[in-house]
């Protein structure tokens, strides 16, 4: 049971968004058949449908970041030799620190400032838009652990995993 919830705790990212992507293909599907075979459609199924797939989405690139499993990043990182990744991670998670540090600032003043509603539930917005604080939290603490674990590398020679615990990723990218 403790490993069960210590899986869960590094994916919660996967399971989330596995369960927003399990809402959208319900909602999607039921409104398909009941437009094609009952000649009806719930109206406030394409509003759930699309914010809890921009929820997927915002969940996927924060796991994504923290399993290394953004292409670009993997590509200029293999490109270098393994004495100087330690220095391109550094760099990177640097860089990916202060943009989605940015972004969390700018997500959350947009949320704060955000008056529209949805045209069905009537619902606010800020409930999908919350995503993206959430998101750009998310890779903010992902990218300042991997700068820390780099910096330990670099400058105190210390033979530090600059990933999430293996063990617990099984089955995902990782480095």
């Amino acid at each position: 049971m403790k490993t069960y919830l210590k899986k869960f705790g590094v994916n919660f990212e996967l399971y989330l968004g596995a369960f927003f992507l399990t809402i959208t293909s319900i909602i999607v599907i039921v409104n398909v058949f009941t437009r094609y075979f009952l000649n009806f459609t719930y109206h406030w199924g394409e509003e759930i449908a699309v914010g809890a797939f921009v929820w997927v989405i915002f969940l996927g690139f924060a796991n994504a970041f923290k399993t290394r499993a953004l292409i670009g990043v993997e590509v200029l990182t293999n490109l270098v030799p393994e004495k100087g990744q330690p220095i391109l991670i550094f760099v990177t998670s640097l860089v990916v620190f202060v943009l989605s540090s940015t972004m969390l600032y700018l997500s959350y003043l947009y949320v704060v400032g955000s008056t529209k509603i949805t045209a069905a539930l009537e619902l606010s917005y800020k409930y999908i838009y919350v995503s993206m604080i959430f998101s750009f939290a998310l890779i903010t603490i992902y990218s300042l652990y991997f700068l820390v674990q780099s910096f330990r590398k670099i400058f105190f020679k210390k033979d530090v995993r600059i990933e999430v615990d293996p063990e617990l990723m099984k089955g995902e990218v990782r480095r």
